[in-house]
């Protein structure tokens, strides 16, 4: 069962990091658009390319779309954290049981 136990503690650690990268490119994006950003610069393509689908999406499901001010990198950052808390900690709480 230790094999189990340290492949669900692998993934959670995986999950973990692809999380914290995942909230760190949000941040950046945020930042960005408080500038004018060149939009032929490479980081700036990459940035809009990895975090538009997911903060589009949450747009999308906003009850009040035209406030003026883009409030979906806050819900991305709260579901960020509560899947790196409950997902992560679950699957680590499994894993240590398993043991």
């Amino acid at each position: 069962m230790f094999i189990i136990a340290n492949l669900l503690n692998a993934i959670a650690m995986i999950i973990h990091y692809a999380l914290q990268i995942y909230l760190w490119l949000v941040i950046g994006r945020a930042i960005i658009s408080w500038v004018n950003p060149d939009p032929y610069n490479p980081i700036v393509n990459f940035l809009y390319q990895v975090t538009e689908p997911v903060l589009y999406r949450v747009r999308r499901m906003l009850p009040f779309p035209s406030i003026g001010i883009d409030i979906s990198p806050i819900i991305v950052f709260a579901i960020i954290i509560f899947l790196d808390s409950f997902l992560v900690g679950t699957l680590q709480e499994i894993a240590m049981r398993l043991r």
